[in-house]
């Protein structure tokens, strides 16, 4: 919930607890986790990086070889898609809609 310290909430699409969490390795899943705590419930604008073309409105979070894509909607960052670099582009854009 949105806070003095923490001004944006992060909800998640379904996918993403159903798939992606559960497929991270534990490693990565802990280094995730830290990155949308500390950064995208503080500044998700400052520390994402906007995507163009067909992603256009979607943001996306660089942890390692892994990439939070997610959207912008006035205080709440809607996570779309946790996965490797290689795969994520396409999923987020299917469940963008």
């Amino acid at each position: 919930m949105p806070g003095p310290d923490k001004p944006f909430r992060i909800t998640y699409h379904p996918a993403v607890r159903k798939e992606d969490i559960p497929a991270l390795p534990k490693t990565a899943s802990d280094q995730i986790r830290r990155a949308i705590e500390e950064r995208l419930t503080v500044a998700p604008h400052e520390y994402g990086q906007p995507l163009r073309k067909t992603l256009k409105g979607y943001w996306k979070l660089r942890v390692g070889d892994y990439r939070i894509v997610f959207r912008i909607k006035g205080t709440e960052v809607v996570v779309l898609a946790i996965k490797h670099r290689k795969d994520v582009y396409g999923d987020a854009e299917g469940r963008g809609k």
